[in-house]
């Protein structure tokens, strides 16, 4: 099979397709021939040499994938050969065949195409445990803000936030969102968002404040820049998610907007979370989001399919931030 690998230099691609044997599910594993790939802002990263990969991951990038199951292990039962599934990996997933644990897949949902579907669980996963659930002491928990609190979610065209806006619509929330182009307002309110500001012309605080609008949550991608403005607009009591940092790694913060706001700053990747958290992640999109998807609320927004062969050029795509919704890479 063809796998896409990372330069060693990190040197900033241009990436590798090669042979590679096909891999040996293990007991809880299976074999999924690959539909499509989505394509996500790690990768780039991994790319260019600024991605630290946790111990033990594969070299090959890609976070999700759809297709066909081709073979199981011996303790999987609830799996079959030739079901459509879409799955979230450890890394790998550039490739014609992948394999990755029975409880880290889901079932492609009905009404769409399989191809889409390589776009939805990374995403789904990424938003629903940052903006929609709570941590306790058995673990993360539905927490859904109640219907008509608002919500503000940066970078509403990308495909995290495509897919923050779709389901945060789909529960009952307002969406408040940020984007850098009138064309990408345009998408964000076509998702269901209430409001959109284009960041490239307006302050986002200036233009919440002149709604009267405070954000019980924030899911945030910018990261560095952003932090001292999303806790100078968030609601008493509030919660802001880091899930990225594109502005940068590093903050200058007031302690006191803290304590004044009695708010929680939260950060997490998806990728470090153990196996048994993520099956649990992916038991909850299940249950609570992939009914919307079926019922049409929510779903995958597809920008571009890119030969799995020229993944630089898709990976060039979304470092460019040009895409509205997730580019995917079909073998």
């Amino acid at each position: 099979m063809r796998v896409v690998r990372v330069p060693a230099s990190g040197a900033d691609g241009p990436l590798r397709c090669e042979e590679a044997p096909v891999p040996t599910p293990g007991p809880d594993q299976v074999l999924v021939r690959t539909a499509a790939i989505g394509v996500n802002r790690a990768d780039v990263m991994q790319r260019a040499g600024t991605y630290p990969l946790p111990a033990g991951s594969s070299d090959v990038p890609g976070l999700e994938a759809s297709g066909t199951v081709v073979a199981t292990g011996a303790d999987v039962d609830a799996l079959a050969v030739g079901e459509e599934v879409c799955a979230l990996l450890p890394g790998g997933g550039y490739a014609d065949v992948v394999a990755v644990r029975a409880d880290h897949t889901l079932p492609v949902p009905a009404g769409v195409g399989v191809e889409d579907a390589a776009g939805l669980v990374e995403v789904a996963a990424t938003v629903w445990s940052n903006l929609l659930t709570a941590r306790t002491a058995a673990g993360l928990v539905p927490d859904v803000p109640p219907a008509g609190s608002w919500v503000l979610v940066h970078g509403g065209s990308g495909g995290v936030g495509s897919m923050a806006v779709q389901l945060g619509a789909a529960l009952g929330l307002r969406v408040a969102t940020t984007v850098g182009a009138v064309a990408k307002a345009d998408f964000a309110l076509s998702l269901g968002a209430e409001l959109v500001v284009d960041h490239t012309r307006e302050d986002f605080r200036t233009v919440l404040a002149a709604h009267g609008i405070r954000p019980v949550r924030i899911l945030d991608v910018v990261g560095a820049d952003y932090l001292a403005r999303n806790l100078d607009v968030l609601a008493r009591g509030g919660r802001l998610a880091v899930v990225a940092h594109q502005s940068g790694p590093t903050a200058d913060l007031d302690l006191r907007a803290l304590l004044r706001g009695d708010v929680t700053v939260e950060g997490s990747g998806l990728r470090a979370r153990s196996d048994a958290e993520k099956a649990r992640i992916l038991a909850q999109l299940r249950e609570h989001v992939w009914p919307l998807v079926e019922q049409r609320l929510v779903r995958p927004v597809t920008h571009a399919r890119i030969a799995l062969d020229d993944a630089d050029r898709a990976l060039d795509l979304v470092a460019s931030g040009r895409h509205l919704g997730k580019v995917l890479l079909v073998p």
